[in-house]
């Protein structure tokens, strides 16, 4: 009996060993969101923060999850699993299971629901659960209380708070006592989104929005070295952006009538749910080839998508030229619309930036294209928490890493 109780504690101990042990004095881990930042935008001469910090650290272009849409890539960023696993399918959807709800961005009791959530675990609901403290804030999702388990930080989403407010909120979170303080923290700013929607990608709107961005990061690095601070400073974005032109414009109207269907979203890509006992009708329609566009019943979908076995997933999903607009003719926007996301992720226009500094980065690595699924596990080694099963691949950035 002895000898079994020494055998099973050496094999406890071998197995402790394998789990990373989360060091309380390592540096933070700070995880920037910069909607709608594509890589190029680093080129366009009015970010020297953040060029600055690529060339002294790590730069790269991520490849969005489908869709390429806010909320599913800013899950995909923090569980390493795409939209399809995640269960955050789009920004707009809805649950078999739950009839005559659904789930969208401006729903604060939606957004506050765990059900919608609970299909993924966000990183830092592994690591309070290691024990680490977490500050995801503004991050979708960090209002739920993923698996039963909230982050010891957050606050509710406010799109009036002004980007130096954000980051002095941030900052205030490392001058609390070591106990409280927060080993992993988000940042997020939305206004570079909003400019490429209202102006477009290369607007002169929209790159006096990205030099704004990049002077936030650099009042982030002037607060960081004035405490002493060395944090692990990733700078991501969830999607890029496209420019629109009203002569790219395709009606629904044109191909089904409009008793025979109801969709949830329009734009970059279409969700159809057709209406019962029309299901043939519209299948058959959908399915024929299109000028500019095509769409799938969800079974369907390209395998490379890695989209459609969600039962969240519309029956059909319809998806234009990277550039077009797929809507209807009833559909009256408040304001025209110059850019969008949301298009084939391969997309060079939907890319996303991907910057990287600190004390666990080499100097001057350029990283080949990589899915953005692979940041979620970079997190976890950082912070020291064994990831949750995920599709990201940390030697995507291993490279970049120091020994």
């Amino acid at each position: 009996m002895l000898r079994f109780i020494a055998a099973l504690a050496a094999v406890l101990l071998a197995a402790c060993a394998l789990v990373p042990t989360p060091a309380r004095d390592a540096p933070p881990v700070i995880l920037v969101s910069i909607d709608g930042f594509r890589p190029d935008y680093l080129d366009r001469g009015v970010t020297p923060v953040l060029s600055g910090l690529a060339a002294s650290g790590v730069r790269g272009a991520m490849r969005p999850s489908f869709p390429s849409k806010t909320f599913p890539n800013h899950y995909a960023l923090v569980t390493g699993l795409r939209p399809d696993r995640n269960g955050i399918v789009e920004n707009t959807f809805q649950d078999p299971r739950w009839p005559g709800e659904t789930f969208r961005m401006a729903n604060r009791q939606a957004v506050q629901d765990r059900r919608w959530w609970d299909e993924g675990t966000p990183i830092w609901v592994s690591a309070e659960r290691a024990g680490i403290a977490t500050a995801p804030v503004f991050w979708p999702g960090a209002e739920a209380a993923i698996q039963g388990v909230r982050p010891r930080h957050s606050a509710p989403f406010d799109m009036q708070t002004p980007n130096d407010v954000r980051v002095q909120r941030l900052l205030g979170l490392l001058d609390l006592p070591t106990a409280e303080r927060p080993r992993f923290l988000t940042l997020y700013f939305d206004t570079i989104d909003t400019a490429g929607h209202d102006y477009g990608p290369d607007a002169p709107e929209t790159l006096a929005a990205v030099a704004q961005a990049d002077a936030e990061i650099g009042r982030l690095v002037a607060g960081l070295k004035a405490r002493g601070i060395a944090a692990n400073l990733i700078v991501v974005a969830d999607h890029g952006m496209a420019q629109l032109s009203p002569d790219r414009t395709l009606y629904m109207d044109d191909h089904l009538p409009a008793d025979a269907y109801r969709y949830l979203t329009g734009g970059a890509f279409m969700t159809i749910y057709p209406a019962p006992g029309r299901e043939r009708e519209v299948a058959t329609a959908l399915q024929k080839p299109h000028d500019h566009f095509q769409c799938w019943a969800k079974a369907d979908i390209p395998a490379r998508f890695h989209y459609g076995k969600n039962p969240r997933v519309a029956p059909f999903f319809c998806l234009p030229q990277t550039g077009w607009t797929l809507t209807t003719r009833a559909y009256k926007p408040k304001k025209p619309e110059w850019g969008a996301h949301g298009f084939d992720p391969e997309s060079p226009e939907m890319a996303a930036v991907f910057v990287a500094n600190g004390p666990a980065f080499r100097a001057g690595v350029t990283l080949p294209a990589f899915d953005n699924v692979s940041v979620y596990p970079l997190l976890a080694k950082l912070l020291g928490v064994v990831p949750a099963a995920n599709d990201g691949r940390v030697e995507d950035i291993a490279p970049a890493l120091t020994p």
